[in-house]
């Protein structure tokens, strides 16, 4: 029976305004969905929105249209950009389907019989943008602390959970489970920003909010926010439904990863809900940073005035979705904060896709091509060289699964691309165009070109979770379907002997920076 791997993102507030910021988390989680796919694991990768609360119904009057009608068209939208980004999900939640509001109803009702729910009346400062109550205390010059927006004191009747009963829980989970919210400064940050001034019971229903879930028992108040939404992870599976199978199968998260804005409501509120019902936690929680552009986030929680194209729909059809792709692999320190720019975008295609990949496998099918007539050859006897190179790129493959278990996403990309680096300085050292002209040099030159080919065969395998399109290109050039699960990518003996390399063109061609950062330039300030 296969390993099981589920992953999921935050839901996301729909949008129409998706840039390179809030895509990231997609982008990040489906490579790492695909890495384990390629291990072999059944994996199940969820996404979708969360579509209730008083802004939706803000923004559809403002457009004139009912809340249903314009989360459809934007729902259209954000699964055609994650199309464009070669997103692959096995689920695509909405809050506003059927069976999770059937199922938030039953969760929200099984909290209170349980007594974890109370009624009574909430006062406080509300900022509609984030959907977030805030003390006095909390507030950052009068304003939301999250987005720095306008907020308005509020007072209702509403039901509450009753947070602060799990303080010392939470905490006992925390250094009972090192591995449970990383990275670690998100433990310190919460324990003391939250847990030890003492956690207030938390706000789990409205009733100026229409555009919601009805809380079962009392239909004059609608579920807030925080219930239904985190509840997507275990609905999804078919949680309280006819059919818990994929539930069973796959609760609990092998891993939530997130913004770092929301560690709060996925490190604190999540695990208490799921403690109060009694039901397993996710094994782990991470929570990566932001992309920044001039200090400041490129989210939809913010307009920094930001000049830079970071619109996904027109970088992927000028650059490819696997550029785009690999820039937020390569150049985001997953877990910390990284910056965009076009002139590092397009400087990292240059020296990494083009001169590095893309070079390698251009120079070698094209040697294979002039020396063997594109036919895959056995190698002869190995020199030292030849050993070391071997060697050398076995070791980054063993690497490469490690750092991919850590969630260590830039470093294990970087390791896949030292590879096609020493393939590159193997091709310099041993010079096979001398080789090629020697006496008795067609031996050597079979061993050069399989050491090249097998070097290739096993970067790009690897690959294939970051860079599903080219990586596809070469391997199936390799007759090696793309979408299998690693093979022999621990040895250099698994390609065929005899067999003939198809064409390849050219996969990254070399960018002139400074025009193509003219073109982006005026697109974005159009």
């Amino acid at each position: 029976m296969k390993d099981k791997f589920y992953i999921t993102t935050p839901i996301y507030y729909p949008s129409n305004k998706l840039t390179l910021g809030n895509s990231y988390t997609t982008i990040v989680c489906d490579a790492i969905a695909r890495f384990n796919k390629k291990l072999g694991k059944d994996v199940f990768y969820l996404t979708g929105t969360d579509e209730h609360g008083q802004k939706i119904t803000q923004s559809a009057a403002k457009v004139g249209k009912s809340e249903k009608e314009y989360l459809d068209e934007i729902v259209a939208d954000t699964k055609a950009l994650w199309k464009l980004l070669d997103i692959e999900y096995d689920k695509f939640i909405r809050t506003t389907d059927d069976y999770h509001e059937k199922a938030v109803q039953k969760i929200f009702t099984q909290l209170y019989e349980k007594g974890y729910i109370y009624k009574g009346s909430y006062k406080g400062w509300y900022c509609t943008p984030c959907e977030s109550f805030w003390t006095e205390s909390q507030l950052a010059d009068g304003k939301c602390p999250d987005c720095g927006r306008e907020v308005k004191f509020q007072e209702e009747e509403a039901y509450f959970f009753k947070l602060s009963e799990f303080g010392d829980k939470l905490i006992d989970l925390y250094k009972s489970n090192p591995e449970f919210l990383q990275p670690i400064s998100r433990v310190n940050e919460m324990v003391n920003n939250f847990i030890k001034p003492g956690l207030n019971d938390l706000c789990v229903s409205r009733t100026s909010v229409k555009w919601g879930v009805p809380v079962e028992f009392d239909t004059d108040h609608t579920i807030y926010v925080w219930i239904d939404a985190l509840s997507n992870y275990i609905t999804a599976l078919g949680f309280l439904s006819e059919d818990e199978s994929n539930y069973k199968k796959f609760w609990p998260a092998d891993v939530h990863v997130i913004g770092k804005e929301i560690v709060r409501f996925h490190s604190i509120i999540w695990p208490a809900i799921l403690m109060a019902l009694d039901l397993p936690l996710p094994k782990r929680i991470f929570a990566h940073g932001w992309i920044l552009f001039g200090g400041d986030k490129l989210s939809k929680s913010k307009d920094a005035g930001v000049k830079e194209c970071t619109d996904p729909r027109v970088l992927v059809p000028m650059y490819s979705a696997d550029a785009v792709r690999y820039f937020l692999y390569r150049e985001i320190p997953f877990g910390s904060d990284g910056n965009y720019s076009t002139e590092a975008f397009l400087t990292r295609i240059n020296a990494d896709l083009s001169n590095n990949f893309g070079n390698l496998v251009s120079r070698t099918f094209s040697m294979v091509k002039k020396y063997f007539a594109s036919e895959i050859t056995d190698a002869a006897a190995a020199n030292a060289d030849d050993e070391e190179f071997k060697t050398s790129v076995l070791n980054e493959v063993k690497t490469v699964l490690k750092l991919m278990e850590e969630l260590d996403i830039t470093r294990a990309i970087t390791s896949i691309m030292n590879i096609f680096t020493y393939a590159n300085t193997y091709i310099q050292k041993v010079q096979p165009w001398v080789v090629a002209k020697e006496e008795g040099g067609e031996a050597r030159l079979k061993t050069i070109m399989r050491y090249l080919l097998e070097s290739i065969r096993i970067g790009s395998q690897l690959i294939y979770a970051f860079m599903p399109e080219s990586s596809a290109k070469v391997l199936n050039a390799f007759g090696i379907e793309p979408t299998s699960e690693f093979a022999n990518i621990d040895n250099f003996d698994g390609l065929e002997t005899g067999k003939t390399l198809a064409e390849l063109g050219i996969l990254f061609p070399r960018l002139d920076v400074a025009a193509e950062s003219e073109k982006l330039f005026k697109i974005a300030n159009e």
